[in-house]
Formats: structure tokens, sequence, C-alpha cells
């Protein structure tokens, strides 16, 4: 008779966020499930009285805020975020909303395990305004696209990305708001996968074990 194998310990998740903390707040549920295979340990915003924080308070989940305003330099407060979120030891870091682009302290301790999710169909249309770019572009597909951050923007390697038919009488609004919908589903669906299989980065290819 061998012995049983012990579980592997859930992975360790630090999530930023900048707002409402919706993306967060899918990701909390989705680690009730112990064979999600993740637990949130903390939860870091840019700036003070978002609900984001409410619902990582809600949650049990410790949180911090490091504003830009508040160092004097940019580097500054990126060894200031750096320093909070290697505290709690994450195996991913997932940016959930988060508007702050991080800087080469934060991607030199977290660069190959640092997340992030966009509302268009990289390489098309990076940057703030996506679905708007997409529409005024014509395209007939809009999407979002899943990655892994890099020193540029919205340019890392990308792994997942899921499509949203643009219908003819879309507004930026419609379309964001579908767009979030499958955004949502695919940040969860993903980070569970990479939790649970591990993955490999080989220049921009991005597999899972």
């Amino acid at each position: 008779m061998t012995d049983p194998v012990a579980p592997h310990p859930p992975a360790r998740l630090v999530v930023l966020i900048s707002g409402s903390g919706s993306n967060l707040q899918a990701l909390l549920d989705a680690c009730e499930d112990p064979a999600y295979g993740a637990q949130v340990v903390a939860v870091g915003a840019d700036r003070d009285g978002i609900a984001g924080l409410e619902r990582a308070a809600a949650a049990g989940v410790p949180s911090f805020v490091h504003k830009v305003k508040d160092h004097a330099e940019r580097a500054d407060w990126d060894r200031a975020l750096t320093a909070s979120v290697a505290q709690y030891q994450p195996d991913l870091v997932v940016s959930a909303g988060f508007l702050k682009l991080v800087g080469d302290d934060f991607l030199g301790s977290f660069g190959d395990r640092y997340i992030n999710t966009h509302n268009a169909l990289l390489p098309a249309f990076p940057g703030i305004h996506g679905p708007r770019d997409a529409l005024e572009y014509g395209v007939k597909v809009a999407g979002a696209t899943l990655f892994f951050v890099d020193g540029g923007v919205d340019t890392g390697p990308i792994i997942g990305q899921v499509v949203v038919p643009v219908e003819d009488d879309d507004t930026e609004e419609t379309l964001t708001e579908r767009i979030k919908e499958v955004e949502r589903r695919q940040l969860v669906e993903w980070v569970g996968r990479l939790v649970r299989n591990g993955w490999t980065i080989t220049g921009r290819k991005v597999m899972t074990k």
C-alpha cells in the first residue's frame, strides 16, 4: 500500500487593482473552490477609497496602497510596490484593472509571473482605448487578450485570446461591456490553468505544462 500523495498547497495570488474590482471578485469567487488551485493572499492598489479594496476587506484579504504621488520619483514608487508584493511571496501577480505601468524593479522581480488583461485582440489596438479604436477602424471582431507583462505597452507574450463579434449598432460602451464579460471568464480560466499546470515562456510563446 502506498502512502497518499499530499495535496499541493494553493498557489499564491497577489491582485493589483485601481477601481471597482470586478475581476478581483471573480478570482475571489473562483478561489472558493479548492479544486481551482489558488488563493488570493493580498490585494494592492494605487489609490484609496475604491470598491475593490472593500471587496478585499469583505473577503478577509489583506491589502496595501501605494500612490505614485506619495513618492518623489516614479522609480521609488515602483520599488515600494515591488517590496509590498514580494512580502506575500506570490506564485502569480495579476493586474486586474491596475492602471499604472510598473517599472524595472517590479519586472525584474515578477516579469515572468505578472499577467494583465487587455480589451482588444493584441497586437491590434493597444493602450487605454482598445474598443473605441477597434470601432473607429471598422473591425468585424474585437475581443480580449491575456498576456505576460513586459516593458512595453500591451506588448508581452500572449497567454490567451477570446473573440467578441462587433455588432452594426455597437457603441464604445456596449462593445466594452460585452468584452468585459468574456474577458473576466478568460482571466479566471487561465489563472486556474496556469497555477494548476505551470507554464513556460520561450521567446513570445507561452506554453502550459
